[in-house]
């Protein structure tokens, strides 16, 4: 059977393959245990899911709650905010055993007729979006199971800034109500978006302010990767140099998810007994992006004209500051209003970033692709 490899790039498998965090860890769990709910802000592809499936497999949370996982950022509108969470806390029941779901499912009243079982005896939630008639009705039913769970319940909400984008204008102000009379039920706020999830939880006119503890997440520092990933080739008896490490890490700036696809590559192009060197890492990166050779192009070929030009005067900056600044303008002969108009469209379908009135490419995969179509 071929040995898996060390560096996962979906999902998480166990502490073994777990990079450091390990004060973040340490701080999250005593926050939840303790009954504080947390928002969760970093940018994306840090790790923060990562962390949260970390926090929920450490003895003090599993031992004692039930843990919820709920990624909401395809949501639109509440309907589906309900759908996703009750999907989500049913499929984690399961593994538990029939007490643990059966009760759910009696709290559903609204819901129940979708719910079917299979050949083992286990639900099934085979419900479509729009048999969720009264969204609000059954978020009642899904806090009644919450408030009443034989432990308490964990809540990880991912990409939870996406609420402040549903039509429906008293989303925050009900959600709200219902965690604070919820005694069981403590709730991880995770979110992508710096500015959003501030206006959420620090600004006093929304129903959110200072009701959590915020924690930030930045990047892990090298020498904890540098570590984590010789260690990782050398069981295997492989090696790595601390320069090629480095190479990814300054590449991609830290993040998590992009180092742990560069060393999944070069992990499987190093044979046992060989030493991968600084000069893979381009070989690697040219193979990953010839796998993404045709989503790249269908994604380019997408955006009107003048989001791709302010798209690629992004990736020609790197790091894009005053972009109605004559300077900028000039550069790449572009004009305030067509820029002001395309970064609104890339900021929405999230080809684009802006932190702190720094913007730059979204995908650092796709940002090197376009390097290549530039160059």
């Amino acid at each position: 059977m071929a040995k898996m490899n060390p560096f996962i790039t979906n999902g998480y498998v166990s502490a073994d393959y777990f990079c450091d965090r390990q004060q973040e860890t340490e701080t999250l769990v005593r926050y939840v245990t303790n009954g504080n709910n947390v928002a969760l802000v970093s940018s994306r592809r840090l790790g923060k899911t990562g962390l949260i499936e970390h926090c929920f497999h450490q003895q003090a949370v599993a031992d004692h709650f039930h843990t919820f996982l709920i990624d909401i950022y395809a949501t639109k509108n509440l309907q589906e905010f309900v759908f996703e969470l009750g999907k989500s806390i049913l499929n984690a029941l399961k593994p538990r055993g029939r007490k643990a779901w059966e009760f759910f499912l009696s709290c559903l009243s609204s819901l129940r007729t979708g719910i079917s079982f299979d050949f083992s005896g286990n639900p099934i939630w085979n419900l479509e979006m729009g048999d969720i008639k009264a969204p609000t009705v059954s978020l009642d039913e899904i806090f009644r199971y919450l408030s009443e769970a034989d432990r308490p319940c964990l809540v990880a909400i991912d990409e939870f800034q996406v609420i402040s984008k549903y039509p429906e204008k008293n989303v925050e102000a009900l959600l709200r109500t219902h965690i604070q009379h919820c005694p069981n039920a403590t709730f991880i706020y995770a979110g992508s978006q710096r500015r959003m999830m501030g206006e959420i939880f620090t600004s006093p006119s929304r129903p959110f302010y200072q009701s959590t503890a915020v924690m930030g997440l930045n990047a892990i520092d090298l020498p904890h990767y540098t570590d984590f990933i010789s260690h990782h080739f050398e069981a295997d008896g492989k090696n790595i140099t601390r320069e090629t490490v480095e190479a990814i890490y300054q590449r991609f700036e830290g993040i998590t998810w992009y180092i742990q696809f560069m060393a999944n590559s070069l992990y499987a192009m190093t044979a046992p007994g060989e030493t991968c060197t600084p000069d893979k890492v381009d070989i690697a990166l040219s193979d990953i992006l010839s796998q993404l050779n045709f989503t790249y192009s269908s994604l380019l070929f997408q955006l009107p004209p003048k989001q791709k030009e302010v798209l690629m005067a992004f990736c020609k900056e790197g790091k894009a500051r005053e972009i109605t600044s004559s300077r900028f303008l000039k550069a790449y002969k572009l004009t305030a209003s067509s820029v002001q108009g395309a970064v609104k469209g890339l900021l929405d379908k999230d080809f684009v970033t802006n932190e702190l009135g720094v913007y730059s490419v979204y995908d650092k995969f796709f940002e090197e692709w376009l390097k290549q179509q530039i160059a």
